[in-house]
């Protein structure tokens, strides 16, 4: 499965980006894929120091993509919106 975002720029803001990068379509995807690539990185790692740590863990799967989707973590919504609400309370 594959998500695809939209970004809206302004003339001025296409006009500058055109100066500095040959495409920015790529440059878009690039910057994009780069950081979930290390958020990716962060989570696997978590991930399995959690499950080594853990002796009811038997097997740790061997495809990076399975671990992250296997996580059970919060997305950065969902802790804000926490944050959010502890600060009400």
């Amino acid at each position: 499965m594959s998500v695809t975002f939209t970004v809206e720029l302004t003339d001025a803001e296409v006009k500058a980006f055109e100066c500095i990068s040959y495409s920015i379509q790529d440059w878009i995807d690039n910057a994009a894929k780069e950081r979930a690539r290390i958020a990716m990185d962060e989570i696997y790692n978590i991930e399995v120091a959690r499950m080594t740590a853990d002796p009811s863990i038997t097997s740790i799967p061997a495809d990076k993509n399975q671990v992250v989707l296997d996580a059970d973590i919060k997305t950065a919504k969902q802790k804000t919106d926490e944050e959010l609400l502890d600060q009400t309370e």
